[in-house]
């Protein structure tokens, strides 16, 4: 009996055991299946960044140069077949002797526009080349998934993966001129002029500068890039216009804004324009106005000498005035960055501060 009761005792242990086993090995086993999940997704965006980088570094070059300091380095990228290059102020605005590093070759380059107030520079080598598509920046969110071409330091071309962070139009206090792109890329020296692209491979943005912390970095939105090259091909020149209109924060809004005009500037195209004080300004351009900040892009997208129609309330009435737009008297100016004053005007002087607020 007792062989038959320790029989028995065994038996139950060995199932118990086995038993105890299965419930170990679920976990694990889920945990694999969990781990082989994730893989294909990680595979899938490792192949997407792979492929958009074998597309577009073909057009993605290295420039060289030199200014009365130290030789210069940086990125640009081609934006038509006959080798025009867009790169970024820093790079290609201030030096000489430029050269592009493309198809193994150092190929002789010119310049064609430098415009510090946004930051871009136009260089041009004489050959044949590919050029990347653009893209729009304002379809765009915030999570959006970009790539960033560039060349880092001594490296070659280099892709970084990161996300944009968002759409700013000031930076510690002080206002960009039109609002940039915050991306989550780690950028280091010799990426300034990169291309920001989309997951389709098209141009959103070009990188502007690195944060302190190197963690992310400004890049201007690809339109604003095309401003400059559009100004350039019309007029042979870059045109930042001006209005001359000076704006707050209404106590009421009226529309759908809060941009009331406070003074007009004496022998600005506003004077002359039908504007008056007490406006709420509405419209620019295509660029509508819901608070005094929203001046900033739609005032870097005027073109002096052309007419923009500018809608507005007065009472009770939609008003539209075709005003035309001069040239703007700071736009040769530094800095890249707008210093805050007191009020705004259209568009924002280079040493202005944010609107006024009224509580």
């Amino acid at each position: 009996m007792s062989r038959r009761c320790g029989s028995n005792n065994r038996l139950a242990a060995v199932s118990a055991g086995k038993f105890t086993m299965r419930w170990l090995l679920i976990p694990i086993f889920a945990i694999a299946l969990s781990a082989r999940a994730e893989d294909p997704s990680a595979s899938t965006i490792s192949r997407e960044v792979k492929d958009i980088f074998d597309r577009c570094k073909k057009a993605v070059v290295k420039i060289h140069g030199d200014d009365e300091h130290s030789e210069l380095s940086g990125t640009g990228f081609f934006i038509d077949p006959t080798g025009t290059i867009y790169t970024a102020y820093s790079v290609g605005g201030e030096g000489n002797n430029f050269s592009v590093e493309f198809e193994g070759k150092k190929l002789p380059a010119r310049q064609l526009v430098t415009d510090v107030r946004s930051g871009v520079a136009i260089l041009k080598v004489d050959t044949a080349s590919p050029a990347l598509p653009l893209g729009k920046s304002e379809n765009m969110e915030v999570t959006t998934p970009v790539v960033a071409i560039g060349y880092p330091l001594d490296l070659p071309e280099t892709p970084s993966l990161g996300l944009v962070g968002g759409f700013d139009r000031k930076y510690l206090g002080y206002y960009f001129h039109t609002t940039h792109l915050r991306v989550n890329v780690a950028t280091q020296r010799g990426e300034a002029g990169a291309p920001l692209v989309n997951m389709k491979g098209e141009v959103v943005g070009m990188v502007a500068f690195t944060l302190e912390n190197n963690s992310s970095c400004y890049a201007l939105p690809i339109e604003a890039a095309e401003k400059i090259r559009s100004d350039f091909l019309r007029y042979g020149e870059v045109r930042h216009g001006w209005i001359g209109a000076k704006l707050m924060q209404a106590l009421e809004g009226k529309g759908g804004s809060y941009a009331e005009v406070t003074e007009i500037l004496d022998s600005t195209p506003a004077a002359n324009s039908g504007l008056q004080p007490g406006d709420i300004l509405l419209q620019v351009g295509r660029r509508e106005i819901h608070q005094p900040d929203d001046i900033i892009d739609a005032s870097f997208f005027l073109t002096a000498g052309e007419a923009v129609p500018i809608t507005v309330i007065r009472g009770d009435e939609k008003l539209i005035f075709n005003v035309h737009a001069e040239f703007h008297p700071a736009s040769q100016r530094p800095p890249v960055i707008a210093q805050p004053s007191m009020n705004q005007s259209l568009p924002l002087s280079l040493q202005q501060k944010a609107p006024e607020r009224t509580p």
